[in-house]
């Protein structure tokens, strides 16, 4: 475990390996779980292994349903296609119930419509933000086989909305991913710009793997505007922002938090990103997402500071969790079922560790609910698999990503209501 021993949650993991090691040591079952992540993208890598750390916690205390769990990893290389793929050889070769990820909407969605759904599979993705899964699930479409511990994009569109509104910009051009997330947050976005009085001079859909973006950026030069905005990821981002600067475009730049990576940084220079605002969903100011925190560095010898990584560690606990109160054997449905026991807020709370995570085993066994205190705090999902969250933005610094201001679950909630 790399030396985890200085935080509440890594003590939890020490004493959860001494408790259980007997149990772990006499099975002699192993049950497959999916997992479709980025992997070949640098902010895919630490999703993926905060998903395996998850694992390995419940391994220490003796796996799930009496056995251990073998994570099956398949790279989907942000493309829906190769995704999809991914998915379906994992639900039709490797047999599994479970099934984590995406992390794109892009990707998410076409493997839910067309993989988890279709074959009964729950699907639990902790970094799809997209409202079309709300629509989904309101539609009665979803089965109720997916969750999520990402907010949806409304939230970053709204904290978007709000960090130009504090700039004083007047103007603003958006450039968004074409696909199912960045079409999403670039439409809401552009609502909520129109709702404060602000101007949307352009809304330019970015496409994947072009030559060059020289064309749409012209496009968007056209109207002069004060500052742009990016739902982008790293390698389109990096283009666009190439071409702006190079055209005269302004470094006033708002983006989502696909935009927060280290290769995106290099790639652009720090002189380009002085007025650079990133936004993204947080963990609460708890003592559980504080834990993680610790635990986490003590893991990997750097705090969690990638997009997505409370995320993902949370996901893979919940459904873990939830595999193991549907018992031996559990279809997806069995699994998607057993989610609300295990973030039932009446519920015995249990830790994000491996102490908590066999408390929580002892508790189900008995019959009875726990209230899962995790990464991003006391999750709790809605009838269509959402999650609230507060919300921060950051900065490019020289010694990496940089937390300029944390916006509470109230704030960001009742700022979103004054946008109505």
């Amino acid at each position: 475990m790399n030396g985890l021993k200085t935080s509440a949650l890594a003590i939890g993991v020490a004493l959860g390996c001494a408790s259980f090691g007997t149990e772990a040591a006499a099975q002699d079952c192993t049950t497959k779980i999916g997992a479709v992540l980025p992997t070949s993208v640098d902010w895919g890598k630490p999703i993926a292994a905060t998903a395996q750390y998850a694992v390995d916690i419940a391994n220490e205390t003796g796996g799930v349903a009496g056995c251990q769990i073998e994570m099956v990893l398949r790279d989907t290389q942000v493309d829906p296609k190769v995704g999809v793929d991914a998915a379906k050889a994992l639900v039709d070769l490797d047999g599994v119930q479970l099934l984590l990820g995406a992390v794109s909407s892009g990707v998410s969605m076409p493997i839910l419509t067309s993989v988890t759904v279709p074959a009964g599979v729950m699907q639990m993705s902790c970094c799809s933000s997209s409202t079309a899964f709300t629509r989904l699930a309101e539609e009665g479409k979803t089965n109720g086989l997916f969750f999520r511990t990402f907010a949806t994009s409304g939230v970053q569109a709204a904290v978007g909305a709000m960090v130009a509104r504090d700039a004083g910009y007047e103007s603003i051009a958006v450039f968004y991913k074409n696909d199912d997330w960045g079409q999403d947050i670039g439409g809401l976005i552009a609502k909520d710009f129109e709702a404060l009085g602000i101007e949307v001079t352009a809304q330019i859909a970015i496409n994947d793997a072009q030559a060059s973006y020289r064309a749409e950026v012209t496009e968007a030069l056209k109207g002069n505007p004060q500052a742009i905005y990016m739902a982008l990821y790293p390698d389109e981002g990096t283009q666009v922002v190439r071409e702006w600067i190079s055209l005269g475009g302004t470094q006033n730049m708002i983006a989502a938090n696909a935009l927060k990576s280290d290769e995106f940084k290099e790639n652009v220079g720090m002189e380009f990103l002085g007025s650079f605002i990133g936004t993204d969903t947080a963990s609460p100011r708890t003592d559980s997402a504080s834990a993680f925190v610790d635990a986490y560095t003590a893991r990997f010898d750097g705090p969690p500071s990638g997009p997505g990584l409370p995320n993902s560690f949370d996901a893979t606990m919940i459904a873990l969790l939830a595999m193991h109160a549907a018992g031996e054997g559990a279809t997806g449905t069995d699994i998607a079922a057993k989610v609300g026991a295990i973030t039932d807020p009446n519920g015995t709370p249990v830790t994000a560790d491996a102490t908590g995570f066999a408390q929580a085993k002892e508790v189900l066994d008995g019959g009875g609910t726990v209230s899962y205190q995790g990464a991003t705090g006391n999750v709790q999902f809605d009838a269509n698999g959402d999650v609230s969250a507060p919300a921060v933005t950051w900065v490019f610094g020289a010694d990496g990503i940089e937390e300029q201001k944390y916006i509470s679950l109230t704030e960001v909630n009742d700022f979103m209501n004054s946008l109505q």
